[in-house]
């Protein structure tokens, strides 16, 4: 059995994101699994370490928890949290530790990715997030508002004759309306909170350079990042992998936790 360092989990509200990385930065293997599959990772490599970033609640932090002691009993694993600095970034929320363990991580990797550029980080899952993060690493704040998804799905939830639409049937919707007014109800609902998540994106584009003063990169990452770009009218870049980033830049840094289960405080 081959040994690899580090197993990273990114574990969202929507499914959970792993890949096993060397020392030096190498994705040996990665994948994602849905919240209802078996935690079945590759049986053909032992990791040294797990780093953990989980936003999913309690009930998953002791799934992942429990399946890392049975497959690898006495294996060091560390669930990640955010501090009130690391890795060149700093914190400004008042409750540092309060901030999510992916919008965390997710900073690290894009500060590193890109070094001294300003930037704007929005990420499209079961919420959309957004963060702004200065040159030289300090998080000045950030937003928070339901994603495309949970728009979708609570219109159809709350209103007698709206469908509840997933993700596909949206994307079909999007892909046979010609026009951004749509002539039937799929396309008028999945594109009109298409255009929310836009709008919302655009809003903190112009608000954060107005109050930078200057320039920025505005990064997209998460499950609807694609239709979200197709609809933006500002420019920007893609990055589907900046919370694993993140945690592979925190494990190297603390490659050698000092117990077999804990919380990086």
């Amino acid at each position: 059995m081959s040994e690899a360092p580090f197993l990273l989990i990114d574990a969202g509200n929507s499914r959970i994101k792993w890949s096993i990385l060397t020392t030096a930065g190498e994705s040996l293997r990665d994948g994602a699994f849905e919240h209802a599959d078996p935690l079945e990772w590759p049986h053909d490599m032992k990791p040294g370490s797990v780093w953990i970033s989980n936003v999913a609640g309690a009930a998953v932090h002791e799934r992942i928890a429990r399946q890392i002691e049975q497959r690898w009993p006495g294996l060091p694993y560390t669930f990640v949290r955010a501090q009130a600095k690391q890795l060149d970034v700093t914190n400004s929320y008042s409750e540092p530790s309060s901030l999510g363990s992916d919008r965390w991580c997710g900073m690290i990797g894009a500060h590193a990715a890109y070094p001294g550029e300003n930037l704007l980080i929005a990420t499209f899952g079961t919420a959309t997030t957004l963060e702004a993060l200065l040159a030289d690493g300090t998080f000045t704040g950030g937003l928070i508002a339901p994603g495309w998804q949970l728009m979708m799905q609570s219109l159809g939830s709350h209103t007698a004759q709206l469908p509840t639409l997933q993700p596909d049937t949206a994307r079909d919707a999007l892909a046979s309306s010609a026009s951004v007014f749509a002539t039937d109800t799929r396309a008028a609902l999945s594109t009109g909170c298409l255009l929310a998540q836009a709008g919302l994106i655009e809003r903190a584009w112009q608000d954060l350079r107005a109050q930078w003063n200057g320039d920025f990169r505005l990064i997209l990452s998460g499950g609807a990042a694609s239709e979200v770009a197709g609809a933006l009218k500002v420019p920007h870049t893609r990055h589907d992998s900046l919370v694993l980033a993140g945690l592979a830049l925190i494990a190297r840094e603390n490659a050698a936790p000092s117990a077999v289960t804990r919380t990086l405080e």
